[in-house]
């Protein structure tokens, strides 16, 4: 299956820019389910410097600087996809080991995990306290299969929490989101990602893209989509597992990886640096659609 991404960030700056720094992680990357076949990046007005490389992550990340007057800043990415997963996981497959029995494996073998090793210690924005322990307990049961118990833990979450845009922001912290059960795909993915680091395990923060269809006999509308977040937890025998717990689903073909890290900011779409005065207006449009 082919999928088209075109993501545009418009900014409106309402006094004029002398200098600007950006770094963005825009370009989805190869995966064990996805490759990607093509993508273009506009930058208008054009930048004085552009640089492509790859963070510590394999993420696909660009620089660019723009160093004379402006007045706005727009960038667009346009990618082109190839899903090459299947639709649905094998859950059969996957590793019946207890949680428990994970996280001894991980800390026994230490040189053979390194790379898992950093997605364990709690960040800014995946910070636990004991509310989240306890709410993570009661999907890690004792001698459970981590399997199981994230992706019970993944459908309490979706039950639990109200998805309501516009009522956090991405500073909110998650000792909030956890008392006023409410949030977006970044609150719940980190979410799940603090209830994993509070047991001593493993998961990491995907940020990407998920298809959405009209309703029956209505034409979708371009730029409808959103970027989208979940996150992934690490089975010994199996590799990474993505849980996606706004949707309450195990991501297959609708989903669409740019990248991995420890938590937001790893990923963050689009970041940097002004030398200006005045506020600013910002527009996010999203379109993804099978080619």
């Amino acid at each position: 299956m082919f999928f088209k991404v075109v993501h545009k960030t418009a900014y409106q700056y309402f006094e004029p820019l002398s200098l600007c720094h950006n770094i963005g992680r825009l370009i989805p990357r190869d995966t064990d389910k996805q490759v990607l076949k093509n993508y273009r990046i506009d930058i208008d007005p054009l930048p004085d410097i552009f640089n492509e490389y790859e963070d510590f992550f394999g993420n696909k990340l660009f620089y660019f600087s723009i160093e004379r007057e402006h007045s706005k800043l727009t960038v667009t990415v346009t990618s082109e996809i190839q899903k090459t997963a299947p639709a649905s996981l094998q859950t059969d497959m996957l590793s019946p080991k207890s949680w428990e029995a994970v996280r001894q494996q991980l800390q026994q073998y230490k040189t053979e995990f390194l790379d898992v090793l950093q997605y364990i210690p709690e960040t800014s924005m995946t910070s636990f306290n004991q509310e989240i322990k306890a709410y993570a307990l009661q999907s890690f049961t004792p001698q459970r299969p981590l399997f199981d118990a994230a992706f019970n833990l993944m459908q309490r979450i979706f039950q639990d929490f109200k998805f309501m845009p516009g009522f956090t922001t991405i500073s909110t912290p998650l000792a909030e989101v956890m008392q006023l059960r409410r949030g977006v795909c970044q609150d719940f993915a980190h979410l799940g990602i603090a209830c994993l680091r509070s047991l001593g395990l493993p998961a990491r923060y995907v940020s990407g893209y998920i298809e959405t269809l009209p309703q029956p006999g209505h034409t979708k509308l371009f730029g409808v989509d959103a970027s989208h977040a979940w996150f992934s937890v690490f089975i010994p025998g199996s590799g990474w597992v993505d849980f996606d717990p706004t949707n309450n689903q195990i991501p297959s073909m609708q989903h669409l990886a740019i990248g991995w890290g420890r938590d937001y900011t790893d990923v963050a779409p689009l970041k940097g640096v002004i030398i200006g005065s005045g506020s600013h207006q910002l527009n996010v449009s999203v379109d993804v659609r099978r080619m």
